[in-house]
């Protein structure tokens, strides 16, 4: 119970898994020619299932996630299809009228560490949505601009971004580099079997090529398969189907009429009658899919919904052209993640559905706390376990919170999905609490209760008031209310200026990404 932990085993490729490994490659030197070294991580990867990917959406988290682990910009936009993601511009939620938009951008309101904008906002609802108010970014959207400039270096930025990519290429770029770069050793293999030790730890799986792979710690990255944490531990699901209804998907993926076209610097989504549409743009495609659940939709009509949409964007000849693949899955996550000497990341974890694009943010948390606090040895594991289960199972209920929030606040009655939604059973206790608070005060730090909140407080204000939700203003009078109201009218000039200097000096989404692929980013 005391032999140290410095053998471990990644069970599945993809994304999850090359993710997981060059996260705790980096930080465990995996690589390094110290002799005094003796840390081992491997992945074994099946050679006959293919990454599923029609382009992948990121947090802003994923560009120190990519610099932590040694990779380049340029590199990675080069070779993953990369583009600039920055937010989710949301249509037809509200109210499904034609009008109906609004806006989540990554770049917080402007002065917001120490001044709450909200409440300033309020009485000017009327004249200027919530985001245009405070942030520049919503203006970059619309005009499909880049958040940086190719003089810019690496990884910074004039507003706040993640990245769009292709799924499949971004595992491929993370499999060379952390076998190259950060020492991971490589083995493809299927798993035919898992070896029990006494105390019923793992300790080796069977490998129809590659014999026997010991480890200390093996991690679940085999997808919605679950070869370890749910095969072989049957640790169950905790379904969410009764909050969040979506459990199918139609995917395609559309290329432009041009090689000149606009790319989206934003997910787009839009509302249908039992679910959104996505529409993420890369350099060379579009991945469009529809997300849906089947318990109020068909598959063809969702399927006709979806080449409609196509045919309004790309027009009748990328609709008729369109192949659409079916993804199905069951919202969810493990009542456990970490049991025994194992623990799941990615799908082997759980999924709930692609809005606000959390799976990888979850991997990348996972894998960053493994790393940070790998046991010493296996006599502490049990508290690391401990501890990284109640960290995630908070995490996962206020994923669930904030994806429930955006269908809840909805006004569309058109069909039964979106009245559904709205049905008090089928909201958390927990957002509930919060809606009947935020009636009262907007969110704010004070909503925070941990210093890693998954949301933080500007991303509820942003769907909030994008939805039309209103705070009733504070009756009372406080003495320092007159010199906020000052500050709150300096940072709305202030953001309008700002606005108008990004807007004519940024360059769009697709020049910018061209003029990385010839020149590259500075390098920091």
């Amino acid at each position: 119970m005391n032999n140290t932990i410095n053998r471990l085993v990644i069970v599945g490729g993809g994304t999850a898994g090359w993710l997981t490994a060059g996260v705790i490659a980096a930080e465990h030197s995996c690589a390094s020619n110290d002799q005094q070294n003796s840390f081992e991580l491997s992945l074994v990867e099946s050679p006959d299932i293919a990454t599923i990917g029609v382009g992948e959406g990121t947090w802003p988290s994923m560009r120190s996630t990519l610099q932590k682990m040694g990779i380049s910009e340029t590199e990675f936009f080069r070779e993953c299809s990369a583009s600039f993601k920055q937010g989710t511009l949301f249509s037809g939620w509200q109210t499904g009228a034609g009008n109906d938009a609004y806006t989540h951008p990554f770049t917080a309101p402007h002065g917001y560490a120490e001044t709450n904008l909200a409440p300033h906002w309020q009485p000017q609802r009327n004249n200027i949505n919530f985001a245009d108010a405070v942030s520049p970014q919503s203006s970059l959207f619309s005009g499909k601009l880049a958040p940086k400039q190719i003089s810019t270096p690496e990884y910074a930025f004039q507003v706040n971004y993640g990245y769009h990519l292709d799924a499949g290429k971004f595992a491929e770029f993370l499999r060379k580099h952390c076998v190259e770069k950060l020492g991971v050793v490589h083995i493809k293999a299927n798993v035919t079997g898992v070896n029990t030790a006494d105390n019923g730890d793992i300790a080796s799986i069977s490998t129809d090529s590659h014999g026997n792979v010991a480890g200390d710690l093996f991690i679940d990255c085999s997808g919605s398969r679950a070869l370890l944490l749910g095969q072989h531990y049957k640790i169950p699901i905790c379904d969410k189907n009764d909050i969040l209804f979506n459990n199918s998907a139609l995917a395609a993926q559309v290329p432009y009429n041009g090689d000149g076209d606009p790319i989206e610097s934003c997910t787009l989504s839009t509302a249908q009658t039992a679910g959104w549409i996505w529409d993420i743009g890369l350099p060379t495609r579009r991945g469009i899919g529809h997300v849906y659940s089947s318990g109020h939709i068909s598959q063809e009509r969702a399927g006709d919904e979806l080449l409609s949409y196509i045919t309004a964007t790309l027009g009748a000849k990328a609709s008729a052209g369109a192949s659409l693949r079916k993804v199905e899955f069951s919202p969810g996550h493990r009542t456990k993640f970490w049991h025994k000497n194992c623990v799941a990341i990615g799908m082997s974890a759980g999924f709930i559905e692609p809005l606000e694009a959390s799976a990888l943010v979850l991997v990348e948390l996972s894998a960053g706390m493994i790393a940070e606090q790998l046991p010493a040895s296996r006599a502490v594991m049990d508290l690391v376990a401990k501890r990284f289960n109640e960290k995630f199972l908070y995490r996962w209920d206020r994923i669930i919170d904030f994806l429930k929030l955006h269908y809840i606040l909805t006004q569309r009655k058109d069909t039964d999905y979106w009245r559904d939604n709205c049905r008090q059973e089928s909201i958390p206790d927990s957002l509930q609490e919060l809606v009947t608070l935020w009636r009262h005060q907007s969110p704010w730090h004070r909503d925070s209760q941990h210093v890693d909140e998954m949301f933080p407080s500007a991303s509820f204000q942003y769907v909030l008031y994008g939805m039309g939700f209103h705070t009733q203003p504070n009756q009372t009078v406080r003495r320092s209310e007159q010199a906020e109201q000052k500050i709150a009218y300096r940072l709305f000039q202030e953001n309008a200026a700002r606005t108008q200097q990004l807007m004519a000096s940024m360059p769009t989404n697709r020049d910018l990404i061209n003029k990385v692929h010839t020149y590259g980013f500075q390098k920091i």
